[in-house]
């Protein structure tokens, strides 16, 4: 099945229906299968009608329960695992108001109590100084004023000590000159601020050495239960277990290679130095 963004939507119900069929073609009933797989008879009614989106697991034990053959399973579970995919384009999130989905990003990070951010090419909005935000969304038309003071207010969480925080940013993404040299300056020293917090780690990929992984995106890991995967044209949220188990292991492998404490701060101030050396 190859991806289709757009179909991303319709293959929710496009489950329900398949599961719903498996049932019927099978000659059970919703009390039968509920209580085969250990769910309750809501549950199976919520998936068969599209109110609920099953993970993987779900689906998988429903299958086996209904004794569905092999090409029918591996059908339905290819629908399964596009269900549990969103994606978010930036024009649709730019026609609702980016100050809208900052509001759905403090919403996340207000359940949510283990944060893993994976930053290949520039700091995030929690790391952000007020001027590097603003650089950050330039290119979108209009005020962006509220979209700015909430990027800005959400930053507060870091700060939460029940909430722990790991972020780890390529040499690229720290050195990279949005701004002008004082003021990325100013970014550098940001970042080792934030290191300092308790309940935050903050580490650096230095572009130096041997580094036998190869990051393609950035990404951020909810928990063990949401990953958002981001592209230029938008961003992928996934809820399947195996995806985020993926991503998991991926971060893992660049917190193996990633400088943190003392000697992220040295690096971090070495760099600020060069923003505001004089040139020659």
């Amino acid at each position: 099945m190859t991806f289709e963004p757009e179909r991303l939507g319709q293959s929710r119900s496009d489950l329900a229906e398949s599961l719903r069929g498996q049932r019927k073609r099978a000659g059970k009933t919703q009390t039968w299968l509920a209580r085969r797989c250990n769910m309750s008879q809501t549950k199976v009614s919520n998936i068969e009608s599209g109110k609920l989106t099953p993970s993987l697991v779900d689906v998988e034990l429903i299958l086996e329960a209904l004794g569905a053959d092999s090409p029918v399973a591996s059908e339905i579970l290819a629908i399964a695992r596009t269900a549990n995919a969103e994606w978010q384009d930036h024009w649709s999130s730019r026609r609702r108001g980016l100050d809208k989905k900052q509001n759905e990003l403090a919403t996340l990070e207000a359940v949510s109590t283990e944060f893993r951010f994976f930053l290949l090419s520039m700091v995030t909005g929690l790391l952000a100084t007020p001027e590097y935000v603003r650089a950050s969304i330039s290119d979108v038309p209009g005020d962006q004023s509220k979209t700015i003071a909430k990027k800005l207010e959400r930053q507060q969480v870091l700060y939460d000590s029940s909430k722990s925080f790991t972020f780890i940013l390529t040499e690229q993404a720290v050195r990279w000159p949005l701004l002008p040299p004082m003021a990325m300056a100013m970014q550098l020293d940001r970042l080792t601020s934030v290191s300092r917090i308790p309940n935050v780690q903050l580490g650096v990929i230095p572009l130096d050495g041997h580094i036998p992984e190869r990051p393609l995106n950035t990404f951020t890991v909810y928990d063990r239960r949401l990953a958002t995967v981001e592209t230029g044209t938008g961003a992928l949220i996934l809820r399947d277990h195996r995806d985020i188990t993926a991503y998991l292991k991926d971060f893992e492998a660049y917190e193996r290679v990633a400088v943190f404490g003392d000697s992220c701060r040295e690096l971090l101030a070495e760099w600020s130095a060069n923003f505001t050396r004089p040139r020659k």
